[in-house]
């Protein structure tokens, strides 16, 4: 594990933010876009509520998403609606760079869409990841055969955390991407982190050259101060 160690959730968010906007801009100067990948969680949300105040051109951005759960477009517990609140609605980015999950059309369909418009386009530049206090990243649990399934994105339909019905991109997205963020906060992420340190191949664990940002709370014994 590649990890940086924060002294809380704020301020491993801050340094997310700067990090993600270096790689972004870096991204932009090269290619002329940039292809980012949100994440569900917490400490995602913290960092995109830093980085809406920051400089980066949004004109130039690509926005996607590496979950969704099958419920209504306008639903609260959509990571869409989380990221509008949170940095989306706040920055001038076209309404057409947002690619959104259709999830409410259910996860089948919905990930027969949304692996058809990640076709088009080849690697993420920069893809953000939360994980979850079991391991799990994305809509990627613990073991399920979807750990093994090598599609772009497809529908998840028993997760075991509500709801069941789910969209997730896959590993082949996520270990194609040119730069992975990991980012966990809290005392409720250390047993994970443990494990993983401890060499076990929990779900987020198996997404290859990430950077691991995590606060001295989820450290815990793994990482001693």
């Amino acid at each position: 594990m590649q990890v940086e160690i924060f002294a809380d959730a704020m301020a491993l968010a801050r340094v997310a933010a700067e990090w993600t906007v270096k790689a972004c801009n870096q991204a932009i100067a090269e290619r002329g876009v940039c292809h980012l990948v949100l994440a569900g969680g917490t400490s995602p949300r913290q960092c995109y509520e830093v980085m809406r105040g920051m400089q980066l051109d949004w004109s130039r951005m690509h926005i996607w998403f590496g979950d969704e759960r099958c419920v209504p477009a306008d639903h609260p517990d959509r990571n869409d609606c989380m990221a509008d609140e949170a940095l989306l609605s706040h920055v001038a980015i076209p309404h057409v760079q947002i690619h959104r999950m259709h999830a409410e059309l259910g996860p089948e369909e919905g990930a027969r869409l949304y692996a058809a418009e990640l076709a088009c386009v080849g690697r993420m530049d920069v893809v953000h990841l939360g994980m979850g206090e079991d391991g799990h990243t994305c809509s990627l649990f613990p073991g399920k055969p979807s750990l093994n399934d090598g599609r772009l994105a497809f529908g998840v339909s028993d997760s075991p955390k509500p709801p069941p019905e789910r969209v997730t991109v896959g590993y082949a997205v996520l270990n194609a991407a040119c730069h992975v963020l990991v980012l966990s906060a809290g005392k409720g992420k250390q047993e994970a982190i443990a494990r993983i340190r401890a060499g076990e191949q929990l779900p987020v664990a198996r997404v290859k050259n990430a950077i691991w940002y995590i606060d001295r709370d989820a450290a815990g014994d793994a990482f001693p101060a």
